[in-house]
């Protein structure tokens, strides 16, 4: 058990490719939370699907590279992440294909089960 986290593009037919995976990413997860709900969402984000356009991509790049994802802690999300060069470098991969697909015209998610 824990916190997994997914990143991905989904075809015109509702078929996904995954883009990256996270195991115990709490920080970034805790940034998508308040992400979620800055665009009007509330209740369990637990399993919810969140898009994410170019803007939400800058901005999480620059709070990446800055080392300002939020402390985030849950039941089963383990140690702070939040000054993980390995989750790091992980986030800045998927931010770089993010970028790819969005530039392709392709829509780019973020999920996460807890």
């Amino acid at each position: 058990m824990g916190l997994d986290q997914n990143a991905y593009i989904k075809d015109e037919n509702g078929q996904q490719e995954s883009i990256q995976y996270w195991r115990k990413h709490n920080a970034l997860d805790g940034w998508m939370e308040a992400l979620w709900r800055t665009k009007g969402n509330d209740g369990s984000w637990n399993c919810k699907e969140l898009e994410l356009n170019a803007h939400d991509i800058e901005q999480l790049e620059a709070v990446v590279a800055n080392d300002e994802l939020p402390e985030t802690h849950g039941f089963f999300y383990g140690g702070d992440s939040r000054f993980s060069e390995y989750q790091k470098e992980a986030t800045l991969e998927f931010i770089k294909e993010a970028n790819k697909f969005l530039a392709e015209g392709k829509k780019v998610f973020y999920s996460a089960w807890f």
